[in-house]
């Protein structure tokens, strides 16, 4: 693995990271969408506080999370269905 060490600045604070070269221009987009949403937050609401508005966004970020977790679930127990029942129609055809 290629390792890379970036600085990411997040509500004024810079992390460190050492992250593989192939993710840095992900990890610098998910660093300007909560830079963002801090700006964004704060001009919404009048936070004073950025604590405020990590803690608003990470509520937003769980939640997205587990839309995406129950919809996966979904879709996995669609797919069991429909495998089920092509292999319901292929037993039928061998039978035949």
């Amino acid at each position: 693995m290629n390792e890379l060490s970036v600085n990411i600045n997040i509500a004024g604070r810079i992390y460190p990271l050492e992250i593989n070269a192939e993710e840095e221009e992900m990890v610098r987009a998910a660093g300007k969408l909560v830079n963002d949403k801090l700006q964004s937050y704060a001009e919404q609401f009048s936070l004073r506080d950025n604590q405020d508005g990590l803690a608003m966004f990470a509520i937003e970020i769980a939640t997205q999370y587990e839309k995406l977790v129950a919809q996966m679930k979904n879709d996995d127990k669609q797919i069991e269905t429909q495998l089920a029942q092509l292999n319901e129609l292929l037993k039928d055809v061998q039978n035949t």
